[in-house]
Formats: C-alpha cells, structure tokens, sequence
C-alpha cells in the first residue's frame, strides 16, 4: 500500500513540478534580461576621456574625475584611453561585490608598465608586480613578519631610533627661521619614510636623516618620484609609441634601473656581513626583513625585486599620511591641543612610546583614519577578474576586464559621511553615521591588501605622538589651502609650510 500511495503522490506533483520548472525558466530569463551588458554602461566617449586626461589636466587630477564620473554617469561607468578600457565603480556596495567576487590569487592592475620593464630588464617580480603562486608565496612569508601584532611590535625600536633623528632635524630646521617655519615638510617627511623602512628592511641607516643626505639617497627619492610621474603617461602609451617618442619610457627605465641599483647595494652589504659572520663560526639572527627573505630560501632576485618595491611603497605612505595629518592639526588647533593630551596622559613620565601604547591612543588613531579617508595615499585601487564573468550593480563584466575601484569617491560621499570634506576625526569614536565598512579602506581589502600596513601605521603613531610632545604645529602665515593631486599617488599640489613652536 505505501510504495502505491507513494506512486500515485508522485503523479500528481508532476504537473506542480513541470509549472515549477516553466516558472523558473520565466524568473531566470527576466533576471537575465535585467543584466546590462558591457555596451550598455554608460560612460565619456574616448575623445571626451581623452581630452580630459590630455588637455584638462586630467593625470593629475584622477581623484576629482572619480567625483566627477559618480555625478554624471551613477556608481558604475566605463571610460577608455586608447587599448586600456576600464570599469569604473564608486559605491562602497559595490566595490564590496567586486572584492567578493575575486578568486584565490587576485589580480590587481596590470601595471604594464612596470612589467614591461622587468621583462626588457631581466628582474623578477614583487608583492606589487607579481601574481599568481609566485605572489602567494612571498605574501604568506611576509605577512607573518609584518601583519601580525606581536610581529610588528618588535620593530619599536628601530623606529624610534629614527624617530628621534626626526625631531632633531625638525628643531634645526625650525631654529633655523625666527618663525620656526619649515618649508616643504613633505619632502622632510619623504627622507624620515625612506630611513624608518630601510631600518624594517635592512636592519642599519643609511643616512637620509643627516646633515648632508648621501648623494645616492637623493637620487634615489627623485627617482621614486619621477617614475610615479611616469607611470601613468607610459601606462597609457601603447608600446609601439615608446619608439616614437622615446624620452617617457627612457626616463622611466632609468628610474627602475637606480632605484633597483640602490636596493641590490644595500641588500649584497647586509648579506655579506652575513656570510662573514658565519665565517667567524657566529651565530646568525636579526629581525629585519632581508633576513627573513634570505633565510626562507627565497630566490636572491626574488628577494631583489621585493625589496626594491616595498622600499618605494613605504615611502610615500608616510611622508603623505604624516604633511596631511600635520597639515590638518594646524588648521585644527583644538583637535591637536586634545591629541597631545591623550598621549601625555598615556606617556605619564615617559619621553619614548611604544608600539603598546597605541592601544590606549583611540583619538591618535582617529585621526589616522580621518586623513587616510580625506587624502588615501592610493586614490584607486583596481582589479581584474581572470576567471569569470561577473556582475556588478546590473551589468555583466566580462573577464579579464579592468575594474577600478573608485576610493578617493567613497570616502567623501555624502551619503556615507557627514560633511565629507572636512577634517572630523571624532567621527571614529562614536561611529554614530554607520559608513559603510567598504567606504573607506585605504590599505584594501583581503589577501591583496597591504602587507605592510601595521608597520606604516606605527611608525605614525610613533612619529606624530613625538612631534606634539615636543612642539606646537601652526599653519605658516599667510598659507591658503592645499589640495590634493594624483601623482599615480595622491601628493600635495604644492609644498605644505608649517611653524614647529617648541614647547
């Protein structure tokens, strides 16, 4: 009886089941005609993009054609330069979607470029440059030495060692003026990076912080920032122009070519004391990165090209984040008057921070956030989907197209903070408006975020916590407003002036 009843239930849901089916067909094939295709985003006709980019300033102003792309255009558009088309998106929920959509070694921008001239030069690939197993690798080796706390923390010292070269140079200077004006903190600011990431990745100094910085240092600053200029001029330039007009490219190589020569001098003289080290039968240690690299058995190209990298990338990360936070106290003086209070609250008799202090520095770490969402060192990031096509708010991106994710847009959306283009640091104790949590990530998001974020973060912490003791920050006189321009990195567009009034 049971196995007939069974049957006969059986026959009689066939014809729910068939309607059921003929239902879904309908709800698929209407949920496929609402997925816009590719054609149908809208977006600047390519004469309109490059127009702007060529003849409006445009290279330099990429952060404000985010804002100016969101109002014409919504949160998705689309916008070629000669080969190179681009998605862009600017809406937290969305780059959400991107970042979720990834597969298990993501893939960033092409940067062709900086390709290219690994190819023509015969070196190997960095955190920035590689992809695939060979990234993962180095990323999963790296990240246990600089994203986990207890890590990090072990790096104070060298830190502020260079911390304290800082202040020294920061009272000459300003002794130097009867105002206590430094002018173009930035550029101060760029040697204090170079020293405080070179003493993380080799362990020694190499003299950006004396009284006359070493000729082979300088060269290789104005080297990091000529082949930032550069970058997006040869990025754009298919590669059978580089013929025609050779100087972009040449001056371009020439830049990888010192800045790679730098990194490999000072590489060869850590691992030399190394070898001789054990020559003498002593015992090898050291917590440098370098080490690390060489230990692991990771290629010495590898280890070149890694080194190379995370050298430029520190770099600017702290000199823009710490003008900016600087540059934003002195126009706020109530704001830096309660950030010194809170860190000689927590100093109490000390002259020294360290990394364990900044968990009691809630406002210190406020204003990092609120320059990082007001001036993010990278103003876009970007992705590209290998594997598959995917969908992003109503279209359908096929694979292997470039994504841009539109930072410098979300982070002053109105509609995800209040009064987005002022400086209001107390919005990260109260969190009262509820951002959305992918409206400001200026280091990224998931495995392709910054592998050297926690570093960069304290050697802020300790560099800012230093300078309030010791001095009030006042805006020069007669300074009006500074702006941000992109640089391929969001810098100053002009030199940032300020008064260090020692307390």
């Amino acid at each position: 009886m049971l196995p007939q009843a069974l049957r006969m239930a059986g026959r009689s849901a066939l014809p729910l089941l068939r309607c059921a089916d003929r239902w879904a067909d309908v709800i698929a094939c209407a949920a496929s005609r609402q997925v816009k295709t590719l054609e149908q985003m809208p977006g600047p006709s390519s004469g309109g993009f490059i127009w702007d980019l060529l003849f409006r300033r445009g290279l330099s102003r990429l952060h404000q054609l985010q804002l100016e792309g969101r109002r014409r255009y919504g949160a998705v558009w689309k916008a070629s330069f000669g080969p190179i088309l681009t998605v862009h998106v600017a809406e937290p929920e969305l780059i959400e979607q991107v970042l979720r959509q990834e597969g298990t070694h993501p893939m960033r921008s092409d940067l062709s470029s900086w390709k290219d001239y690994r190819r023509l030069r015969g070196e190997g690939y960095g955190l920035l440059t590689a992809e695939g197993e060979e990234w993962q690798s180095v990323r999963s080796l790296l990240g246990k030495h600089m994203l986990r706390p207890k890590a990090v923390e072990a790096y104070d010292g060298p830190l502020n060692a260079v911390v304290t070269d800082l202040i020294h140079k920061l009272k000459l200077r300003s002794q130097q003026s009867s105002s206590g004006l430094v002018t173009d903190i930035s550029a101060e600011f760029y040697r204090f990076g170079l020293e405080g990431i070179s003493s993380v990745l080799f362990e020694s100094r190499i003299g950006c912080l004396d009284p006359v910085v070493p000729v082979e240092t300088e060269r290789f600053i104005q080297s990091i920032n000529t082949m930032f200029v550069m970058t997006l001029l040869t990025m754009a330039m298919p590669r059978w122009l580089h013929r025609l007009l050779p100087k972009p490219w040449d001056t371009f190589c020439r830049c990888w070519d010192y800045m790679f020569q730098f990194a490999k001098g000072h590489i060869d003289q850590r691992l030399e004391e190394e070898r001789q080290k054990m020559a003498r039968g002593e015992r090898l240690e050291g917590r440098y990165l370098t080490y690390f690299l060489s230990q692991a058995g990771v290629p010495l190209k590898s280890v070149y090209s890694n080194v190379t990298e995370l050298l430029l990338a520190g770099v600017d990360t702290i000199s823009g984040t710490l003008s900016w936070s600087l540059y934003e106290l002195s126009r706020h003086p109530e704001v830096q008057t309660a950030l010194r209070d809170e860190v000689r609250h927590v100093m109490k008799d000390r002259s020294v921070p360290e990394a364990r202090d900044v968990a009691a520095m809630p406002l210190m770490k406020a204003v990092i956030k609120e320059i990082l969402r007001l001036y993010p060192v990278i103003p876009a990031n970007a992705r590209v989907i290998t594997d598959r096509d995917i969908t992003v708010g109503g279209y359908l991106i096929p694979k292997n197209t470039l994504i841009t994710l539109c930072h410098y847009a979300t982070s002053r959306d109105p509609r995800q903070f209040c009064d987005p283009d002022e400086f209001v640091p107390q919005r990260w104790l109260s969190r009262s408006e509820g951002s959305h949590p992918y409206a400001s990530v200026p280091f990224g998001v998931g495995k392709r975020s910054c592998v050297g974020r926690r570093i960069a973060e304290l050697e802020l912490y300790l560099a800012l916590s230093r300078i309030l003791m010791h001095f009030n920050v006042e805006p020069a006189e007669d300074s009006g407003p500074v702006r941000p321009m992109t640089r391929t990195l969001l810098v100053p567009e002009r030199q940032i002036n300020l008064r260090f009034i020692e307390r």
